[in-house]
């Protein structure tokens, strides 16, 4: 029984290969934001220990209050990504190629990041843990576009050397960007909890740094739009365009949470900005790659 139930898993993955890849990258995104969730609603302490909930019980207890089942609850969430990354392994495993070697990578990522973030737990959220924790989801939110586009990307020829190397220095300066708001967030007030440390720096002059290096980002994409435009290379082109689009809705909506003095909704919808920020730059690189089919 157990034999063939693995067998009818196996053929259900192998049968559903696309769909898992989006998946796998979905689940990345999704994990993000629940992050953010815990993070405003200063849950980031509300199991005080890893990996138990507190040094006697797995699970939260009512003491724990809403604190505890928030943080729980995206700690549980942790096993839905395994799920899903563990299915999209199977469903290439009889592959000998890339797109195997990614999935396993990024199944191997997901106990990477718990343990990650088990560490910040134990150090009371210290925001430069806390810092490199998202940014290990940004690094695994790209390998999941790069998953997803060996499976599914639409057929193209190489980008040029001018257009590959702006390319390469849109990525170098979103990756700023994204390391410039994990450390704003570390200045501010949404750390996780309310005794938790933060990185003593001043939030004002990080955020104007942070905002600089936006603007950077912003028109240096807007120049890989029009280069690729020019040189005819219409993929690159197209998601670049995207890229701009999603940067210039992340940063209304950063300048917005700014003024209005970061309500906890709108640094939610600010960190799933962040998500697609990253995968909209690891698309826009992989774009550069010749890829023969459909």
């Amino acid at each position: 029984m157990i034999r063939a139930w693995g067998r009818a898993y196996a053929a259900w993955c192998r049968a559903h290969v696309p769909g898992l890849a989006v998946a796998n990258l979905v689940a990345n995104i999704l994990i993000v934001v629940t992050g953010g969730a815990v993070r405003v609603t200063d849950s980031g302490l509300g199991c005080p220990t890893w990996p138990k909930c507190t040094g006697a019980s797995l699970v939260p207890h009512a003491a724990l209050g809403a604190h505890g089942a928030i943080e729980f609850g995206n700690r549980m969430l942790t096993y839905v990504l395994a799920a899903v990354a563990i299915s999209c392994v199977v469903s290439l495993w009889r592959r000998r190629d890339r797109p195997r070697r990614l999935a396993v990578v990024v199944a191997i990522g997901i106990p990477a990041q718990a343990v990650l973030g088990g560490v910040t737990v134990l150090t009371h959220l210290n925001p430069w843990i806390v810092a490199c924790h998202l940014l290990l989801s940004m690094l695994m939110i790209g390998l999941c576009v790069w998953l997803v586009d060996d499976l599914t990307g639409p057929a193209r020829a190489a980008a040029g050397t001018p257009t590959r190397a702006l390319s390469w220095a849109v990525l170098a300066v979103g990756a700023l960007v994204l390391w410039l708001g994990t450390v704003v967030t570390g200045s501010g007030p949404h750390a996780g909890d309310q005794t938790a440390p933060r990185n003593g720096l001043d939030p004002a002059d990080l955020s104007h740094l942070h905002g600089y290096a936006v603007w950077l980002l912003v028109l240096l994409t807007v120049a890989l739009l029009a280069l690729a435009a020019r040189r005819g290379e219409r993929w690159l082109a197209r998601f670049a365009g995207l890229l701009f689009g999603i940067e210039l809705l992340q940063g209304v909506l950063g300048y917005v949470q700014y003024a209005l003095d970061l309500p906890e909704l709108l640094v939610v919808l600010h960190m799933l900005g962040a998500a697609l920020v990253a995968a909209g730059l690891a698309r826009v690189v992989l774009t550069t790659r010749e890829r023969v089919g459909g």
